[in-house]
């Protein structure tokens, strides 16, 4: 019995943390998002489905929240994933010199902080002292008040955004590439297909895997949008979520009701209904990417 016991007692402690720190949680979470309860009472009244209705038919800032979440995951992964595809084509193809440091620049901003990347970016984009608009100024360009209007802070987000993550769509492609037989495209070239041609009928459909990897990971990523859009505007003076709550995604919305506005138990369930929004997002892409016969 000792003997069958050790190896037990030996993972236990492994167990217990998981349980405490990962399923209780989660569990935790589930229960209040059928009370009212503050955070800080003692007791939660439980309300049923009312926080899920309430959210559902009578939030005006969940459903705004939804919007820009969904029309931030639309600008941001398309040129997120094409720019990581062809920036690894390109260092494949062109870059062999050179290669590993370019690898190493491109994918600097995906493990720099999030708190550096927006001070950087308000800097840039300054309405009166910052780079772009001083760019702007010299082909006599009005400077835009990127920051303080609706679109152009959608426009600051989805370039920020991009800009940190495409390294990270870029070392899944350039996995992808290195296990394609450089057979198909010696065959090709001695048939005389171009660089063009065997990139739309080699490259692109042999990568299909990471295309749904990339795709998925990326969709996931963008629809917990978060501290971005929350550090940019945190310091300039502007309401949560930017100017006209244009950048006002779920995860603020989500935070504004539990920490701001200690609505815990409302909370949760837009975190569950979160949870439902990227878990059918999640199979639809999978759907979409699955090889057919």
């Amino acid at each position: 019995m000792k003997q069958k016991a050790t190896p037990y007692l030996m993972i236990l402690p492994y167990f217990f943390t998981f349980f405490a720190f990962n399923i209780f949680p989660v569990v935790f979470s589930f229960f209040i998002s059928f009370t009212d309860w503050n955070g800080i009472a003692a007791t939660k009244e439980l309300v049923g489905f009312a926080n899920y209705i309430r959210a559902l038919t009578k939030d005006s800032f969940f459903f705004l929240s939804l919007k820009n979440t969904i029309l931030l995951t639309i600008m941001i992964i398309p040129a997120q994933i094409l720019m990581g595809l062809l920036m690894a084509c390109l260092l494949k193809d062109f870059f062999h010199k050179f290669r590993s440091a370019f690898q190493l620049i491109n994918f600097l901003p995906y493990i720099t902080t999030t708190v550096a990347l927006a001070i950087i970016f308000q800097l840039m984009f300054d309405w009166k002292n910052g780079i772009v608009n001083g760019i702007l100024g010299v082909f006599g360009i009005e400077a835009v008040y990127w920051l303080g209007k609706a679109w152009p802070t959608r426009i600051v987000v989805v370039l920020m955004e991009v800009w940190r993550n495409y390294g990270y769509a870029m070392i899944m492609f350039l996995a992808g590439l290195s296990t394609i037989p450089e057979d198909l495209y010696e065959a090709a070239k001695i048939d005389g297909a171009s660089w063009f041609q065997r990139f739309f009928h080699i490259t692109i459909p042999m990568l299909r895997p990471i295309f749904a990897f990339t795709v998925t990971t990326g969709m996931i990523g963008v629809l917990n949008l978060f501290d971005g859009p929350q550090l940019l505007f945190s310091s300039i003076n502007q309401p949560l979520g930017g100017p006209e709550r244009s950048v006002f995604t779920i995860m603020i919305r989500f935070y504004e009701a539990s920490f701001l506005n200690f609505e815990f138990g409302y909370g949760a369930s837009i975190a569950y209904l979160f949870f439902v929004l990227v878990s059918l997002c999640s199979a639809l892409l999978v759907r979409a990417f699955q090889e057919r016969d």
